[in-house]
């Protein structure tokens, strides 16, 4: 879409009145609506931070393609959210930040134990986009805020002598020469101008972290020599007085990106951790050093969040550290877009991170179904080379096709559920879970497993209503991750179903986290091709979903 589209396409979409963050607005008292946000054709969720305070998860976030305000939401458990007012606006006409809102990161203000600060990405509508800068709003309850004042002034054009005077007065939080605000980015380090790499000023995704006496505020910006698609880097500056930043030589230059997008950084034990969301391969990745400013190494497997999962924050609760991000199937990262639950992240002994489950599946458990239902199994194809050992204390049972293809339904179709079990396969062949499965036509979720080199695939795998010859059946692969095995083809697995929710765990590592919505309900089964599978332990539980499935945040 170029520009001029841009702009007639903002024109018919938005309310486009002067809406500022000192306006009063009324709060939106919609109901709690669930953990996945299902976004509509013309608005989608962006980025997202989270704050937790005082027993509430604050949710503020970009809602696409408009970018023009930073939304804010409140949930008790991180699974329900009910939309409040929104935080930030876009400026007036002739503000630094009149054009657009992008990434934004909420902190403690640490000259101010009662305030909060918001950085956040400002976009001119003078320079049609292409200059990012960083600005700064405060909160003392983190639903009002004010931005702060800035050293911008605006050009103003067709307007008498009288009204350019008045002109600064119409800025957001007001013009002031003095003021450090807005944060840009500034040579030698970083690319600061528009003759330089992609005719772009990279400066956004802002996150800051207090370490001992001494504030870090990481931005996503590019240096300015090598190759321009290698260029990406994560920009740091410090804090040398009350608002204000100096730059400093680049936290880390990966040397092979183009960006380092959404950057955090924060300390576990004796180790400090970068994330960084990457977009070549819409994967987020992280690595690790002995010191806040590096040098950064990065482990054999540094990714984080597999494909998909895209600008990732990290903050923490009482339990500890948590990942919020949004996801896509989308390639372009700008349509229907859906917010996971969280995940908990651990740190291994081996120092590296691992992503666990979020513990507040356990509230969401509506009934454990028994081992008798659990194991009244029936087969799909009847296959003559297959069979089905049941053990008599209902805990388990040997599943086999020595030859071809076959799959074990537990009765009974499933909307949103948690299964557990131990698996331990015999022979080289394959395994893995269908679910949401139509067995008529053979449709569904195709969870693929390989168990001796460690890869696990999620695919919609079945009949295309209306297809024909080579378009008959439909057959994307949703989601693919990896682990380390040992050879040992043993593993205990956790599958995750809640509404169009996916998450699936090895040894209590999440890895798979996605979302779909074409199939809602079916069968589960498990399925063997040339082995057998040895199913321990295990445990099937009928999840409650949150409420009112078809509200929209992002379109409130």
């Amino acid at each position: 879409m170029n520009r001029y589209n841009y702009f007639v396409y903002r024109l018919l979409t938005s309310n486009f009145c002067l809406l500022t963050s000192d306006t009063p607005h009324p709060p939106i008292t919609s109901n709690l609506s669930p953990l996945m946000y299902q976004s509509l054709e013309s608005k989608t969720m962006g980025d997202v931070d989270v704050v937790y305070h005082n027993g509430l998860y604050h949710l503020f976030h970009l809602v696409l393609p408009n970018h023009d305000f930073i939304a804010h939401a409140v949930s008790p458990d991180g699974l329900n959210w009910k939309r409040i007012q929104n935080a930030i606006f876009i400026g007036h006409p002739g503000s630094w930040d009149d054009h657009m809102l992008w990434t934004m990161h909420v902190t403690r203000d640490p000259w101010d134990k009662d305030s909060w600060r918001m950085f956040y990405t400002g976009l001119s509508s003078s320079e049609e986009g292409n200059v990012q800068r960083v600005g700064i709003a405060r909160s003392r309850d983190l639903v009002h805020w004010k931005k702060l004042p800035s050293h911008w002034i605006p050009e103003v054009q067709g307007c008498g002598d009288e009204d350019a005077a008045e002109a600064p007065a119409m800025i957001q939080g007001g013009v002031d020469q003095d003021s450090p605000i807005p944060i840009s980015a500034q040579s030698p380090h970083y690319e600061s101008t528009l003759e330089e790499g992609r005719r772009w000023v990279s400066f956004r995704d802002p996150y800051f972290v207090q370490e001992g006496d001494t504030g870090h505020l990481v931005v996503a910006a590019r240096v300015p020599h090598g190759p321009v698609i290698r260029r990406g880097c994560v920009a740091h500056y410090v804090e040398v007085a009350k608002d204000t930043f100096e730059p400093r030589p680049p936290l880390h230059h990966p040397g092979v990106y183009d960006d380092v997008e959404v950057p955090n950084i924060f300390k576990l034990g004796k180790f400090f951790y970068l994330v960084g969301s990457i977009r070549e391969d819409a994967k987020v990745r992280y690595w690790y050093s002995e010191s806040p400013t590096g040098p950064w190494k990065n482990f054999y497997d540094n990714v984080l969040l597999p494909g998909g999962n895209y600008a990732a924050r990290i903050s923490f609760d009482n339990d500890g550290p948590m990942v919020w991000n949004f996801f896509a199937n989308d390639e372009t990262r700008k349509k229907a877009n859906l917010m996971p639950p969280p995940k908990r992240i651990r740190q291994a002994k081996d120092v590296q991170l691992r992503i666990e489950p979020f513990e507040g599946f356990n509230t969401r458990v509506e009934e454990v179904a028994s081992a008798k239902e659990v194991c009244s199994i029936h087969r799909m194809t009847k296959d003559k080379n297959a069979s089905a050992d049941i053990d008599d204390d209902g805990k388990g049972m040997s599943l086999q096709s020595t030859s071809g293809f076959e799959a074990f339904f537990i009765d009974g179709e499933l909307e949103s559920f948690r299964l557990t079990a131990d698996l331990t396969l015999d022979g080289d062949g394959k395994c893995g879970f269908l679910f949401r499965f139509d067995q008529e036509s053979s449709s569904g979720y195709h969870l693929s497993l390989d168990l001796l080199k460690g890869v696990a695939q999620l695919r919609r795998w079945g009949v295309n209503p209306g297809g024909l010859t080579e378009h008959a059946f439909r057959f994307f692969t949703i989601q693919a991750s990896y682990w380390r095995t040992f050879e040992n083809k043993s593993c205990s697995v956790i599958l995750t179903v809640m509404q169009n929710y996916i998450e699936f765990c090895i040894d209590g590592k999440v890895l798979l986290s996605c979302a779909d919505r074409l199939y809602d309900s079916g069968s589960l089964g498990i399925y063997v091709e040339s082995a057998c599978l040895r199913v321990d332990n295990i445990k099937l539980e009928r999840i409650i979903p949150p409420s009112a499935p078809t509200d929209n945040l992002a379109a409130t």
